[in-house]
C-alpha cells in the first residue's frame, strides 16, 4: 500500500504534467491561428498572381508556346513532415502517403527514378528506415520569417533539379488541415505550370476596358510569374503542413489532458481513502489508549 507521502508526490507530478500539457495546447492553438492567417494572405497574393498570368497570356507573342520543360524525366518530390514529436499520427500519415505515391510493388525507388527532398527530421528518419533515398533535407524553422529562407533554398533546389538533374515534374506532398483538428495528406504539383489553366486565363475576358502593359520582355515576365507561383505554392505547403501539425498536436494534448485528469481523479480518490484510513486508525488508537487507561484507573480504585 502506498503511503500518503508517495501519493502526494504522484499528485504533484501529475499536476505539473497537466500544466505543461495546457501550455502546449495554448502554444499549438496560437500557432494554428498564425499559419491560417498566412494561408489567407497567400490566397490574396495568389489572386494577384493570377491576374498577372492573365495579362501575360493576353499579351503572349504569337508563336510563343507556354509549355515548360521537356516531357517525362525524373519525378521530383518534396515531402513535408515535422521537426518535433507529440503530434499524434502526423508523420505516420505522410510517410504512408509518400511510400504509396512513389512505391513500386514494395520496391524502394532509385535515385534515377525519383528525386526526393524531405522537410522535417521526423520524416527524414522514417524515409531512411524505409530505405528510400533522400537527395536533400531541410529543417523546419520556428517562425514564418525563417520559412521564407527555407522557401528560397527550396526554389534553388527545384531550379537545380530542372536544369541539371532531368526532373520533369515536381510535386509537394504534405498534410493539409481540415475542419477542427483533422487533416489529410494531399499532393500539389508546382512544376510544370498547368497549361490548361493558362489557356483558360487567356480565354477569360479582362474586367477593364484596357489590359495593362508591361515594360520587361514577355519571356522574363512569364518566368518571373512562374517563379512566384512556385514560391507561393511552397509557402502554402509549409503553412498548411505546420497548421496540420499543430492541429494534430492540439488533439494529442487534449487527449493527454483527459488522461491526466482521470489519473489525477484516481490518485486523489486513493489519497483521500488512505488519509481517511489513517485518520480512522489514529482515532481507534486514541480510543484504545483511553480505554486502556480507564481500565487501569478502575483497577487501581478497586
Amino acid at each position: 500500500m502506498q503511503t500518503l507521502q508517495t501519493l502526494k508526490r504522484k499528485i504533484g507530478s501529475a499536476e505539473d504534467l497537466r500544466s505543461v500539457v495546457k501550455t502546449m495546447k495554448a502554444i499549438a492553438a496560437v500557432n494554428i491561428r498564425q499559419y491560417e492567417d498566412t494561408v489567407e494572405s497567400l490566397a490574396e497574393y495568389r489572386r494577384t498572381l493570377e491576374l498577372g498570368f492573365q495579362i501575360a497570356m493576353h499579351r503572349r507573342p504569337e508563336g510563343v508556346e507556354v509549355g515548360i520543360g521537356p516531357p517525362g524525366g525524373r519525378e521530383g518530390i518534396i515531402a513535408f513532415g515535422s521537426e518535433q514529436g507529440l503530434c499524434g499520427q502526423f508523420n505516420d500519415t505522410i510517410e504512408r502517403f509518400v511510400i504509396d505515391r512513389i512505391g513500386d510493388g514494395g520496391r524502394p525507388p532509385s535515385r534515377e527514378e525519383v528525386a526526393l527532398a524531405v522537410v522535417g527530421d521526423r520524416l527524414i528518419a522514417r524515409m531512411e528506415a524505409a530505405e528510400i533515398p533522400v537527395e536533400r533535407t531541410f529543417r523546419i524553422p520556428g517562425s514564418m520569417a525563417g520559412v521564407r529562407d527555407v522557401v528560397a533554398d527550396t526554389l534553388i533546389l527545384i531550379e537545380s533539379w530542372r536544369e541539371q538533374s532531368g526532373v520533369g515534374t515536381v510535386d509537394l506532398l504534405y498534410n493539409r488541415p481540415q475542419s477542427g483538428s483533422t487533416y489529410e495528406p494531399c499532393a500539389s504539383r508546382v512544376f510544370p505550370i498547368d497549361t490548361a489553366w493558362l489557356r483558360e486565363l487567356e480565354a477569360r475576358p479582362w474586367g477593364e476596358r484596357t489590359i495593362p502593359i508591361h515594360t520587361m520582355s514577355w519571356d522574363r515576365l512569364f518566368k518571373s510569374l512562374v517563379r512566384e507561383e512556385i514560391a507561393v505554392s511552397l509557402h502554402r505547403a509549409f503553412s498548411e503542413s505546420l497548421a496540420a501539425e499543430n492541429a494534430s498536436r492540439l488533439a494529442s494534448m487534449q487527449a493527454a489532458e483527459r488522461n491526466i485528469e482521470e489519473h489525477l481523479d484516481e490518485l486523489e480518490y486513493r489519497y483521500n481513502q488512505q488519509r481517511q484510513r489513517s485518520t480512522t486508525e489514529e482515532i481507534l488508537d486514541i480510543i484504545g489508549g483511553f480505554e486502556a487507561l480507564r481500565g487501569q484507573g478502575e483497577a487501581a480504585r478497586a
